[in-house]
């Protein structure tokens, strides 16, 4: 992969020299601005069951089980994505034929002042079960306790999806009194056990 294999026209457009190297890379890898995937890889385009051309100028809430979920991840990400960070979290998205799994997304904006101008994403899917128990919980419970599960404090996790600290504690006593779990150990293993 050098420089040299670019074409002058490829030198002459810098759009299409971003296609080059993002088709070659070998994870599934997207770039996108205002979370529409403007390019993929065919990595990333066959982990969600789609061919290429199909997910070209799509916005990203194709890919999410509810849009309410697209719609969470991103003010995570807004809050957290500024300044050319790079950034990740554990999710669960959907494939072309509906089934749910889960994946670990990282990102890096271009943009200082506008995280979703221009960014790059790449998408790691992971191997973890997914089981209609995840139902017993809500939306909420799930984002919280995928960020416990990072290892991320009561104060990180209310920074992170902009929710007080109070908030995010009662979460998690609910849970712990309603499942019956006594640390947050337990709490991280039940709800992997439903993962």
């Amino acid at each position: 992969m050098a420089a040299a294999a670019l074409s002058s026209s490829d030198i002459a457009n810098p759009e299409s020299a971003k296609r080059f190297w993002l088709a070659d890379l070998p994870v599934p890898m997207v770039y996108a601005t205002h979370r529409i995937i403007r390019d993929c890889n065919t990595e990333f385009a066959g982990e969600f069951g789609y061919e290429r051309y199909e997910l070209i100028d799509q916005s990203f809430s194709k890919l999410y089980p509810k849009i309410r979920d697209f719609v969470r991840t991103g003010e995570m990400w807004r809050t957290n994505f500024a300044g050319g960070k790079v950034y990740y979290d554990e999710r669960l998205m959907r494939r072309r034929d509906g089934t749910s799994f889960w994946c670990r997304v990282r990102g890096r904006s271009r943009n200082q002042a506008d995280p979703f101008a221009e960014a790059l994403y790449c998408f790691e899917p992971m191997n973890r079960a997914v089981t209609g128990n995840a139902s017993l919980i809500s939306d909420r419970q799930k984002q919280v306790l995928t960020l416990v599960s990072q290892g991320k404090t009561n104060a990180q996790i209310a920074q992170e999806i902009g929710l007080s600290k109070r908030t995010i504690e009662a979460h998690r006593a609910r849970l712990m009194r309603a499942y019956g779990l006594h640390n947050s150990a337990e709490l991280i293993a039940w709800f992997a056990s439903l993962r």
